[in-house]
């Protein structure tokens, strides 16, 4: 009688289980939704982030390549700026 019972009480816990996996179901089709959606957002804020770390990047490096304005300007001979120094 006593493993009639403990029989009986797995079948009517793995019944309950399985009733409130089922009644889960939508919330876990919900939260799946919601999730791919979030996910989604935060790779396009870090792919945003990333275009403009790359822009910042690109603008440093025309920057270097641009000759300084006052290296181009020359004033005299350089032995006539060695003797003013």
């Amino acid at each position: 009688m006593k493993a009639f019972l403990v029989g009986l009480l797995v079948i009517v816990m793995v019944l309950i289980l399985a009733g409130l996996g089922i009644l889960m179901f939508p919330l876990l089709l919900v939260m799946g939704i919601f999730l791919r959606l979030v996910i989604g957002f935060l790779l396009l804020i870090a792919v945003i982030w990333l275009i403009g770390k790359l822009t910042l990047l690109v603008i440093d490096i025309f920057k270097a390549k641009e000759p300084n304005t006052e290296e181009k300007v020359s004033h005299g001979t350089p032995d006539d700026r060695q003797a003013g120094q």
